[in-house]
């Protein structure tokens, strides 16, 4: 916890101070705990699910099973972070410096694990669809790919982790980076790394069309369109709450008028609901592709 005479550098979203926002705060503790808790609900109902079906059904046999585990994985890890968060909507910050940090680091390893796991997945896909004849399968990147994975995602997740502090404003206390430079650098990376995994994705994706429109084979066009529509989730999703991470991270505050600060507010709590429910949309899919 931070002392409340530490001077912080300034932020530009100080300035919604002036702007009275009790009516957006009333709306923010009542809906986002509630979606919070039937996502958290419905992931580890479905998340656990499909560990299951891989453990006494499916295996590990086949490259896009080990995705589907560690996808599964992260979005577990994901999932444990949010009824923290549903809490902080409700009584603010009560979980202390190291609950801010452990929070942090669960939010972040999770969402780089699993766009890392899908951007993998995807390449994987385009290997056998584009280049069947290769031996790519036989490439040792592939079977240590997760652990680097994880190395990575994990390394990244404790950096951010490691800046976040336990900071008081109003009397009232929020988990976040302890300065503004530091805040803003965290979303460009984030929206950065958000851009180049899905130029990837959408370039196979892109030459996997043009392949397989001249293909008969059907349960390979059914595997692509699986993968596929968790690729479109995932981006769907998480886009709206990259723009508006972005939008809230410039020097400049674009929305000093207190009508669009208030809009942006509830810009952010819409695109926050759309972004984390992929955890609980994601087992559908994974468990079509199992059972494909």
């Amino acid at each position: 916890m931070t002392d409340e005479n530490t001077t912080y550098e300034y932020d530009p979203d100080y300035e919604d101070q002036l702007c009275r926002k009790e009516e957006v705060v009333r709306v923010g503790a009542i809906l986002i705990p509630l979606f919070f808790t039937a996502v958290v609900v419905l992931s580890c109902i479905g998340n656990i699910l499909v560990l299951v079906i891989l453990a006494l059904y499916k295996g590990l046999k086949s490259l896009t099973n080990v995705f589907i585990l560690n996808l599964a994985v992260s979005d577990l890890l994901f999932t444990f972070g949010l009824p923290f968060w549903a809490s902080y909507y409700i009584w603010g910050w009560t979980f202390g410096e190291a609950g801010c940090k452990a929070v942090k680091f669960l939010f972040y390893v999770g969402f780089y694990s699993s766009v890392l796991f899908l951007t993998l997945m995807t390449v994987q896909r385009y290997m056998a669809v584009v280049h069947p004849l290769s031996d790519w399968e036989r490439c040792r990147c592939f079977s240590v790919a997760p652990f680097v994975i994880w190395i990575l995602s994990g390394t990244v997740a404790l950096l951010g982790s490691l800046h976040s502090r336990v900071m008081t404003q109003s009397d009232s206390q929020y988990c976040e980076y302890g300065t503004f430079e530091w805040k803003s650098a965290v979303a460009y990376f984030q929206n950065a790394f958000f851009f180049i995994a899905f130029v990837i994705m959408g370039y196979c994706y892109g030459r996997m069309l043009c392949t397989i429109t001249k293909s008969r084979t059907n349960k390979r066009h059914k595997t692509v369109r699986l993968i596929f529509s968790i690729a479109l989730v995932c981006f769907t999703g998480w886009a709206p709450y990259n723009i508006i991470m972005f939008l809230k991270s410039l020097t400049v505050n674009p929305f000093a008028d207190c009508d669009v600060s208030q809009s942006i507010d509830y810009a952010y709590y819409t695109c926050q609901i759309i972004a984390f429910s992929h955890c609980c949309l994601n087992p559908v899919f994974y468990c079509t592709l199992l059972l494909a």
